[in-house]
């Protein structure tokens, strides 16, 4: 039996998504047992809730600072980088020692990290134990920050091509460097026609359909947006998922359906696959997780308010394989949309770009290097 050891951290969602990806893939071998946990779990209380609390301020509340700390800290020299990031390691330490009580007491054949936190952790603990566990590390934003990088890495993930050029002009070993897509889950692979899912959710069959996901977004922006559309010729739905956000729907309460515009007003749901499968093109933030499901099924996308930082080169690398368009303005995404929908060439064109782009194979391409990985010297394969 391989016991493998997956480690996030919940700061966001995508984080934990990747992880449950990555978890349903390697369910699919044989002799494999799983357990995925949250690191800050491990953390004392006053750790968890200070570093929750600045990520969530920060992030939401000043995220000019945000960008500013993000891409400061940003270092340019791998050497830099890894003794920087192992000094943090030894002064989050302290506050993780039931981390240390959990790799002991699982005594896991395989560490996977899927945030930096547990990530630089583990390094510490495998020097200080004396450890020769294998060391992954899947990195879940398009362009690696320097804090994703430490001693001890087996190999790292990532979900760009333009993130591991970045990475080896820096200094980065390219043999440990693999482009993979972020892992998202199976349900991407499977077979799904635009006609059927609309037909399920009741959505109109003969025109158009814009899905917003807004979870992530500020209300009264997406209202800015929304209310623009009312003023279009062209028969369209405008579907909106609130998703996390407990005051979407009450912002956007008193636009209602006009002659020509139809809303599909959602809370949090778990049919977003098939959504995203029923769209013509998709508003969005740039979260690593939701914009690699979207590529995933080939649908273009507009971007608006990334998260300063990884986010907004999330968003960039997107914009720059076509497969996107990156909004400042909400004032300018209805003009956008409709250029879009009036000039179905270049629709097409967005959309074969997010084909090319997306990596819907991500977390079983990654499980079957990481088992291949491990069990490769004289045992078998684990390749299915």
């Amino acid at each position: 039996m391989t016991t493998i050891l997956i480690l996030y951290a919940s700061l966001g969602a995508g984080h934990l998504n990747a992880a449950k990806a990555l978890t349903e893939a390697f369910l699919n071998y044989p002799d494999v047992e799983v357990l995925t946990q949250d690191a800050l779990e491990y953390a004392s209380a006053i750790y968890r809730s200070s570093i929750t609390q600045i990520y969530k301020q920060l992030s939401e509340r000043i995220p000019t600072l945000y960008k500013a700390i993000y891409e400061g800290t940003d270092g340019d020299d791998v050497e830099e980088s890894l003794d920087g990031n192992l000094s943090v390691a030894r002064l989050e330490f302290p506050f993780f020692r039931k981390l240390e009580d959990l790799v002991t007491e699982t005594n896991p054949n395989i560490i996977i990290s899927v945030q930096q936190i547990p990530s630089r952790l583990i390094q510490l603990l495998k020097q200080k134990n004396n450890l020769s566990t294998p060391h992954y590390v899947v990195v879940t934003d398009a362009i690696a920050h320097s804090s994703w990088l430490n001693y001890e890495i087996d190999a790292y993930f990532l979900p760009s091509e333009i993130g591991v050029n970045m990475l080896i002009q820096r200094g980065a070993n390219p043999e440990r460097l693999h482009v993979t897509g972020i892992p998202i889950k199976s349900e991407v692979l499977e077979p799904k026609n635009k006609k059927e899912m609309r037909s399920r959710y009741n959505i109109p069959l003969d025109q158009p359909v814009i899905t917003v996901f807004g979870g992530g977004l500020n209300p009264q922006r997406i209202k800015i947006i929304l209310t623009d559309f009312l003023t279009v010729s062209t028969p369209l739905t405008l579907a909106i998922i609130a998703g996390r956000s407990d005051t979407l729907l009450d912002a956007i309460e008193d636009l209602t359906d006009t002659e020509q515009v139809k809303f599909v007003k959602l809370g949090s749901i778990n049919y977003v696959d098939d959504m995203i499968v029923a769209s013509d093109l998709i508003i969005t933030k740039a979260g690593g997780l939701i914009t690699s499901e979207i590529l995933a099924r080939g649908v273009p996308m507009v971007i608006i308010d990334p998260i300063p930082g990884q986010e907004e080169q999330n968003a960039d690398v997107i914009s720059a394989s076509g497969a996107g368009i990156q909004i400042r303005l909400p004032e300018m995404v209805a003009q956008t949309v409709m250029y879009l929908l009036n000039y179905p060439e270049r629709l097409a064109q967005m959309r074969q770009a997010a084909l090319a782009t997306g990596k819907p194979n991500a977390a079983h391409n990654i499980a079957s290097f990481i088992l291949n990985d491990v069990h490769s010297k004289g045992e078998e394969s684990f390749v299915k």
